[in-house]
Protein backbone atom coordinates (compact mmCIF):
# COMPACT_ATOMS: atom_id res chain seq x y z
CA UNK A 1 0.00 0.00 0.00
CA UNK A 2 3.03 2.43 0.19
CA UNK A 3 4.21 2.35 3.52
CA UNK A 4 3.00 5.05 5.56
CA UNK A 5 5.21 8.24 7.01
CA UNK A 6 3.51 8.52 10.23
CA UNK A 7 4.12 11.46 12.73
CA UNK A 8 3.98 8.89 15.69
CA UNK A 9 6.91 10.43 17.26
CA UNK A 10 5.74 13.55 17.80
CA UNK A 11 4.27 14.17 21.34
CA UNK A 12 0.75 12.24 21.08
CA UNK A 13 0.63 11.85 17.17
CA UNK A 14 0.03 8.16 17.50
CA UNK A 15 -3.30 8.15 18.33
CA UNK A 16 -4.50 9.55 14.97
CA UNK A 17 -4.22 5.81 13.61
CA UNK A 18 -6.31 5.02 15.97
CA UNK A 19 -9.32 7.67 15.20
CA UNK A 20 -8.74 7.43 11.94
CA UNK A 21 -9.30 3.44 12.41
CA UNK A 22 -12.63 4.33 14.26
CA UNK A 23 -13.99 6.13 11.66
CA UNK A 24 -13.63 2.97 9.27
CA UNK A 25 -15.08 0.76 11.24
CA UNK A 26 -18.01 4.02 11.86
CA UNK A 27 -18.47 3.66 7.73
CA UNK A 28 -18.17 -0.07 7.60
CA UNK A 29 -21.27 -0.45 10.40
CA UNK A 30 -23.23 2.30 8.40
CA UNK A 31 -22.68 0.61 4.92
CA UNK A 32 -22.62 -3.09 6.02
CA UNK A 33 -24.89 -4.02 8.62
CA UNK A 34 -28.14 -4.66 6.58
CA UNK A 35 -25.58 -6.99 4.65
CA UNK A 36 -24.52 -8.41 7.60
CA UNK A 37 -28.27 -8.63 8.92
CA UNK A 38 -29.29 -11.36 6.26
CA UNK A 39 -26.44 -12.96 6.43
CA UNK A 40 -26.44 -13.68 9.89
CA UNK A 41 -29.98 -14.82 9.69
CA UNK A 42 -29.07 -17.26 6.57
CA UNK A 43 -26.28 -18.88 9.00
CA UNK A 44 -29.15 -19.02 11.42
CA UNK A 45 -31.49 -20.79 9.78
CA UNK A 46 -30.32 -22.52 6.14
CA UNK A 47 -28.25 -24.72 8.39
CA UNK A 48 -30.16 -26.02 11.36
CA UNK A 49 -31.91 -29.72 11.68
CA UNK A 50 -34.96 -28.37 9.99
CA UNK A 51 -33.97 -27.48 6.77
CA UNK A 52 -33.72 -24.31 4.79
CA UNK A 53 -35.35 -21.56 5.84
CA UNK A 54 -34.45 -18.78 2.84
CA UNK A 55 -34.54 -19.36 -1.18
CA UNK A 56 -31.18 -17.14 -0.73
CA UNK A 57 -30.46 -13.54 0.49
CA UNK A 58 -32.62 -11.99 -1.69
CA UNK A 59 -35.57 -13.69 -0.60
CA UNK A 60 -34.40 -13.02 3.22
CA UNK A 61 -33.84 -9.90 2.51
CA UNK A 62 -36.79 -9.15 1.08
CA UNK A 63 -39.04 -11.42 4.27
CA UNK A 64 -37.28 -8.66 6.54
CA UNK A 65 -38.74 -5.73 4.30
CA UNK A 66 -42.29 -7.07 4.27
CA UNK A 67 -42.43 -7.74 8.25
CA UNK A 68 -40.16 -5.07 9.44
CA UNK A 69 -39.03 -2.57 7.85
CA UNK A 70 -35.76 -1.12 7.12
CA UNK A 71 -35.34 -0.90 10.62
CA UNK A 72 -35.43 -4.71 10.46
CA UNK A 73 -31.93 -4.51 8.64
CA UNK A 74 -30.06 -2.26 10.78
CA UNK A 75 -31.52 -4.87 13.98
CA UNK A 76 -28.42 -5.46 16.53
CA UNK A 77 -26.47 -2.02 14.91
CA UNK A 78 -26.30 -0.32 18.12
CA UNK A 79 -23.99 -2.88 19.12
CA UNK A 80 -22.16 -2.76 16.33
CA UNK A 81 -21.38 0.87 15.61
CA UNK A 82 -19.77 0.28 19.66
CA UNK A 83 -18.44 -2.31 18.97
CA UNK A 84 -16.58 -1.69 15.58
CA UNK A 85 -15.40 2.02 16.58
CA UNK A 86 -13.75 0.55 18.75
CA UNK A 87 -12.44 -2.35 17.23
CA UNK A 88 -11.51 -0.99 13.96
CA UNK A 89 -9.23 1.60 15.99
CA UNK A 90 -7.95 -1.26 17.53
CA UNK A 91 -7.75 -3.03 14.25
CA UNK A 92 -6.02 -0.11 12.18
CA UNK A 93 -4.07 1.43 14.85
CA UNK A 94 -2.41 -1.86 16.11
CA UNK A 95 -1.82 -2.97 12.42
CA UNK A 96 -0.07 0.55 11.80
CA UNK A 97 2.64 0.63 14.76
CA UNK A 98 2.93 -2.96 14.21
CA UNK A 99 4.25 -1.96 10.85
CA UNK A 100 6.20 0.37 12.14
CA UNK A 101 8.35 -1.28 14.71
CA UNK A 102 8.66 -4.61 12.37
CA UNK A 103 9.97 -2.38 9.47
CA UNK A 104 12.55 -0.52 11.73
CA UNK A 105 15.26 0.45 9.59
CA UNK A 106 14.52 -1.63 6.21
CA UNK A 107 14.17 0.40 3.61
CA UNK A 108 10.54 1.69 2.43
CA UNK A 109 10.90 -0.11 -1.31
CA UNK A 110 7.26 -1.51 -1.09
CA UNK A 111 5.40 -3.96 0.94
CA UNK A 112 6.54 -7.14 2.51
CA UNK A 113 4.63 -10.01 3.51
CA UNK A 114 6.88 -10.45 6.25
CA UNK A 115 5.72 -7.34 7.91
CA UNK A 116 2.13 -7.20 6.56
CA UNK A 117 0.75 -10.53 7.94
CA UNK A 118 2.32 -10.90 11.64
CA UNK A 119 1.06 -7.35 11.95
CA UNK A 120 -1.91 -7.87 10.47
CA UNK A 121 -2.64 -11.19 12.53
CA UNK A 122 -1.48 -9.93 16.22
CA UNK A 123 -4.26 -6.98 15.49
CA UNK A 124 -6.72 -9.47 14.45
CA UNK A 125 -5.95 -11.71 17.84
CA UNK A 126 -6.20 -8.65 19.78
CA UNK A 127 -9.46 -7.71 18.42
CA UNK A 128 -11.10 -11.03 18.72
CA UNK A 129 -11.56 -10.03 22.32
CA UNK A 130 -12.97 -7.17 21.97
CA UNK A 131 -15.20 -8.34 19.11
CA UNK A 132 -16.44 -11.87 20.30
CA UNK A 133 -19.00 -10.41 23.01
CA UNK A 134 -20.12 -7.60 20.47
CA UNK A 135 -21.12 -9.67 17.94
CA UNK A 136 -22.57 -12.34 20.03
CA UNK A 137 -24.57 -9.22 21.31
CA UNK A 138 -25.34 -8.45 17.58
CA UNK A 139 -25.85 -11.98 16.19
CA UNK A 140 -28.68 -13.08 18.95
CA UNK A 141 -30.47 -9.20 18.36
CA UNK A 142 -30.25 -10.19 14.59
CA UNK A 143 -32.03 -13.37 14.95
CA UNK A 144 -34.87 -12.05 16.21
CA UNK A 145 -37.83 -10.75 14.38
CA UNK A 146 -41.56 -11.20 13.67
CA UNK A 147 -40.55 -13.26 10.05
CA UNK A 148 -43.25 -15.33 9.53
CA UNK A 149 -40.88 -18.09 7.93
CA UNK A 150 -38.85 -18.60 10.78
CA UNK A 151 -39.91 -18.86 14.89
CA UNK A 152 -41.01 -15.38 16.44
CA UNK A 153 -37.47 -14.99 18.49
CA UNK A 154 -38.39 -11.88 21.16
CA UNK A 155 -35.97 -12.79 23.81
CA UNK A 156 -34.01 -9.37 24.51
CA UNK A 157 -35.55 -6.17 24.82
CA UNK A 158 -32.10 -4.19 24.06
CA UNK A 159 -28.45 -5.15 23.32
CA UNK A 160 -27.79 -4.66 26.97
CA UNK A 161 -30.83 -6.59 27.85
CA UNK A 162 -29.07 -8.87 25.54
CA UNK A 163 -25.89 -9.10 27.12
CA UNK A 164 -27.11 -8.75 30.79
CA UNK A 165 -29.57 -11.50 30.36
CA UNK A 166 -26.07 -14.02 28.25
CA UNK A 167 -24.12 -13.03 31.36
CA UNK A 168 -27.19 -14.21 33.74
CA UNK A 169 -27.66 -17.18 32.23
CA UNK A 170 -24.50 -18.46 31.11
CA UNK A 171 -22.21 -16.59 33.14
CA UNK A 172 -19.22 -14.44 31.95
CA UNK A 173 -17.96 -17.20 29.91
CA UNK A 174 -21.49 -17.09 27.75
CA UNK A 175 -20.73 -13.86 26.50
CA UNK A 176 -17.43 -14.93 25.26
CA UNK A 177 -19.04 -17.81 23.40
CA UNK A 178 -17.44 -18.35 19.62
CA UNK A 179 -14.11 -16.94 20.79
CA UNK A 180 -12.37 -19.54 18.94
CA UNK A 181 -13.99 -19.09 15.46
CA UNK A 182 -13.47 -15.57 15.87
CA UNK A 183 -9.77 -15.51 16.54
CA UNK A 184 -9.70 -18.35 13.56
CA UNK A 185 -11.69 -15.48 11.17
CA UNK A 186 -9.87 -12.54 12.34
CA UNK A 187 -6.51 -13.48 12.30
CA UNK A 188 -6.99 -15.27 8.70
CA UNK A 189 -8.90 -12.71 7.72
CA UNK A 190 -6.76 -9.73 8.53
CA UNK A 191 -3.88 -10.71 6.99
CA UNK A 192 -5.37 -11.42 3.62
CA UNK A 193 -7.22 -8.67 3.59
CA UNK A 194 -4.54 -6.15 4.43
CA UNK A 195 -1.59 -8.05 1.80
CA UNK A 196 -4.26 -7.35 -0.94
CA UNK A 197 -4.93 -3.98 -0.14
CA UNK A 198 -1.11 -3.58 0.74
CA UNK A 199 -0.20 -4.80 -3.28
CA UNK A 200 -3.27 -3.57 -5.07
CA UNK A 201 -2.84 -0.12 -3.91
CA UNK A 202 1.24 -0.06 -4.21
CA UNK A 203 0.81 -1.42 -8.18
CA UNK A 204 -1.99 1.41 -8.73
CA UNK A 205 0.14 4.54 -7.29
CA UNK A 206 3.35 2.66 -8.85
CA UNK A 207 1.38 3.05 -12.41
CA UNK A 208 0.33 6.27 -12.16
CA UNK A 209 3.90 7.89 -11.02
CA UNK A 210 4.30 10.00 -13.76
CA UNK A 211 0.74 10.73 -14.06
CA UNK A 212 -1.10 14.20 -13.48
CA UNK A 213 -3.91 12.04 -12.13
CA UNK A 214 -1.49 10.52 -9.20
CA UNK A 215 -2.40 13.25 -6.32
CA UNK A 216 -6.24 14.00 -7.70
CA UNK A 217 -9.07 13.45 -5.64
CA UNK A 218 -11.34 11.06 -7.04
CA UNK A 219 -8.36 9.20 -8.38
CA UNK A 220 -7.88 8.61 -4.45
CA UNK A 221 -11.14 7.71 -3.90
CA UNK A 222 -11.68 5.51 -6.59
CA UNK A 223 -8.53 3.46 -5.62
CA UNK A 224 -9.39 3.26 -1.74
CA UNK A 225 -12.62 1.85 -3.32
CA UNK A 226 -11.32 -0.53 -5.60
CA UNK A 227 -7.93 -1.85 -3.35
CA UNK A 228 -10.66 -1.48 -0.18
CA UNK A 229 -13.41 -3.60 -1.86
CA UNK A 230 -11.13 -6.07 -3.41
CA UNK A 231 -9.68 -6.92 -0.40
CA UNK A 232 -12.80 -7.27 1.40
CA UNK A 233 -13.66 -9.64 -0.95
CA UNK A 234 -10.65 -12.14 -0.50
CA UNK A 235 -11.03 -12.03 2.94
CA UNK A 236 -14.48 -13.07 3.66
CA UNK A 237 -14.05 -15.72 1.15
CA UNK A 238 -11.42 -16.75 2.80
CA UNK A 239 -12.89 -17.00 6.14
CA UNK A 240 -16.90 -17.73 5.98
CA UNK A 241 -16.54 -20.98 7.04
CA UNK A 242 -15.13 -19.76 10.20
CA UNK A 243 -17.72 -17.12 10.56
CA UNK A 244 -20.81 -19.14 9.90
CA UNK A 245 -19.27 -21.82 12.86
CA UNK A 246 -19.23 -18.48 14.72
CA UNK A 247 -22.55 -17.46 14.17
CA UNK A 248 -24.01 -20.98 14.77
CA UNK A 249 -22.32 -20.93 18.44
CA UNK A 250 -22.95 -17.85 19.48
CA UNK A 251 -26.91 -17.56 18.69
CA UNK A 252 -27.19 -21.29 20.63
CA UNK A 253 -28.07 -20.80 24.43
CA UNK A 254 -27.48 -24.19 25.41
CA UNK A 255 -24.63 -24.35 27.31
CA UNK A 256 -23.95 -28.43 26.31
CA UNK A 257 -23.50 -26.75 22.59
CA UNK A 258 -20.33 -27.83 20.84
CA UNK A 259 -17.75 -24.65 20.85
CA UNK A 260 -15.18 -26.00 18.43
CA UNK A 261 -15.45 -24.44 15.28
CA UNK A 262 -14.13 -27.21 13.39
CA UNK A 263 -16.52 -29.84 14.66
CA UNK A 264 -19.85 -27.53 14.26
CA UNK A 265 -18.23 -26.73 10.61
CA UNK A 266 -17.64 -31.15 10.20
CA UNK A 267 -21.29 -31.26 11.87
CA UNK A 268 -22.87 -28.17 9.75
CA UNK A 269 -20.99 -30.24 6.38
CA UNK A 270 -22.90 -33.73 6.77
CA UNK A 271 -25.81 -31.98 7.20
CA UNK A 272 -25.59 -29.53 4.24
CA UNK A 273 -22.43 -29.98 2.44
CA UNK A 274 -20.22 -27.53 1.36
CA UNK A 275 -23.08 -24.90 0.72
CA UNK A 276 -24.14 -24.77 4.07
CA UNK A 277 -20.29 -24.02 5.11
CA UNK A 278 -20.81 -20.84 2.94
CA UNK A 279 -24.08 -20.22 3.82
CA UNK A 280 -24.53 -16.58 3.27
CA UNK A 281 -22.09 -16.25 1.10
CA UNK A 282 -24.34 -13.79 -1.56
CA UNK A 283 -25.43 -11.14 1.31
CA UNK A 284 -21.74 -11.46 2.39
CA UNK A 285 -19.85 -11.35 -0.59
CA UNK A 286 -22.22 -8.43 -1.87
CA UNK A 287 -21.66 -7.00 1.44
CA UNK A 288 -17.39 -6.87 1.27
CA UNK A 289 -16.75 -4.69 -1.37
CA UNK A 290 -19.00 -1.78 -0.17
CA UNK A 291 -18.56 -2.21 3.68
CA UNK A 292 -14.40 -2.67 3.04
CA UNK A 293 -14.12 -0.28 0.65
CA UNK A 294 -16.37 2.44 2.96
CA UNK A 295 -13.74 1.54 5.66
CA UNK A 296 -10.56 1.71 3.34
CA UNK A 297 -11.54 5.78 1.92
CA UNK A 298 -12.91 6.65 5.58
CA UNK A 299 -9.41 5.68 7.42
CA UNK A 300 -6.93 7.04 4.58
CA UNK A 301 -9.13 10.24 4.04
CA UNK A 302 -9.07 10.92 7.75
CA UNK A 303 -5.51 10.05 8.01
CA UNK A 304 -5.05 12.77 5.40
CA UNK A 305 -7.25 15.23 7.42
CA UNK A 306 -5.12 14.27 10.57
CA UNK A 307 -1.75 15.14 8.53
CA UNK A 308 -0.84 11.72 8.63
CA UNK A 309 1.52 11.34 5.13
CA UNK A 310 1.76 8.37 3.45
CA UNK A 311 3.74 7.45 0.04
Amino acid sequence: MGEKKTTTGEGLGFYKEYVAGMMAGLATVAVGHPFDTVKVKLQKHNTDVQGLRYKNGLHCASRILQTEGVKGLYRGATSSFFGMAFESSLMFGIYSQAKLFLRGTLPDDGPRPEIIVPSAMFGGAIISFVLCPTELVKCRMQIQGTDSLVPNFRRYKSPLDCAVQTVKNEGVTGIFRGGSATLLRECAGNAVFFTVYEYLRYHIHSRLEDSKLKDGYLVDLGIGVFTGGLGGIACWSAVLPFDVAKTIIQTSSDKATERNPFKVLSSIHKRAGLKGCYAGLGPTIVRAFPANAAAIVAWEFSMKMLGIKRD
